[in-house]
């Protein structure tokens, strides 16, 4: 069963369109990363998911369900944590837990093992603790009744990097267990390091939708090359994945897409005296679709 399908779903607010024909398939046993700046649509798509907003056109099904008809079923199905966090300030961990293992059968065990591992006084009120502490508590309540599949919004903020790193490996071992992690952050670095796909959603439409590594290889990387003497560019000019960017007499920065193999025979030849070209990552990946304005690799 495909966990998320989503189909050319749009949805606006007055005149402002904030999910425009979004589709999506989530497959089963992955980590998905969905990136995008504030306003981007993130929080509409994950709110609609939900059964929260009804889309203008097109359609949800989590689970196999509608996520507008079988709300309630949705809901009661997977695990989720909001981005807009508010928790009952006068109930304590304990009481929170508690109210939410009501709703369906879980494993005491896990439980108190996921309280351990974040090392969560459920004790003390929840008004009382830190943004990061009330953050566990968020983490641990929709971990605890083992989802087939979570849908997490931003589900670090507030938390150490400790338990930065405990989360990852918690939602690594999900995936490795046969659930599916539906994650929206803005921490390109974690994503890069545990997602198997990415969709990057820019102005309410799905721009890409990649592993990180596919990405990577066809993302437009940097090239800075200083010569000991005036070189002749015409040879790596004609390289078809090759575009200038900066010109010095003795420096020269280029744009480079695909396989650098050709680019580093071309340089065998030339007067180099050094040159860098950093490895892609996620960060330049997404920066290159909201700075250049591209909507296409």
């Amino acid at each position: 069963m495909v966990p998320i399908q989503i189909e050319a779903i749009s949805r606006a607010f007055g005149n402002v369109r904030a999910v425009n024909n979004l589709s999506l398939r989530v497959p089963e046993g992955e980590i998905f990363g969905f990136l995008g700046p504030n306003g981007a649509g993130k929080t509409t798509t994950i709110r609609t998911l939900l059964g929260l907003l009804q889309p203008d056109a097109g359609s949800c099904r989590v689970l196999g369900h509608d996520c507008w008809e079988e709300s309630h079923t949705v809901k009661a199905k997977i695990g989720f944590l909001p981005g807009d966090l508010q928790l009952p300030p006068r109930w304590t961990g304990h009481e929170f837990f508690s109210y939410h293992g009501s709703f369906r059968k879980q494993d005491p065990k896990r439980l108190q093992n996921l309280i351990d591992r974040f090392d969560m006084d459920g004790g003390r009120r929840l008004g009382d603790l830190s943004k990061g502490n009330q953050q566990k508590v968020a983490i641990i309540g929709a971990f605890m009744h083992e989802a087939s599949l979570v849908i997490l919004d931003e589900p670090t903020s507030g938390l150490d990097p400790l338990m930065q790193q405990n989360f990852l490996e918690l939602i690594e071992e999900e995936r490795d267990a046969g659930r599916t992690v539906f994650l929206s952050s803005h921490h390109l670095q974690e994503v890069e390091r545990v997602a198997d796909q990415v969709g990057i959603i820019r102005d309410g439409t799905l721009v890409a939708v990649e592993t990180v590594n596919d990405l990577k290889r066809v993302c437009e990387r940097t090239l800075s090359i200083d010569f000991s003497s005036t070189p002749d560019l015409d040879p790596l000019l004609r390289l078809d994945n090759v575009s200038l960017r900066e010109q010095s007499e003795l420096r020269v920065i280029l744009g480079v897409k695909g396989s650098p193999d050709e680019i580093l025979t071309t340089l065998a030849t030339m007067p180099v005296k050094d040159f860098v070209f950093p490895s892609a990552d996620l960060e330049s990946i997404f920066m290159h679709y909201y700075d250049s304005g591209s909507h296409t690799p």
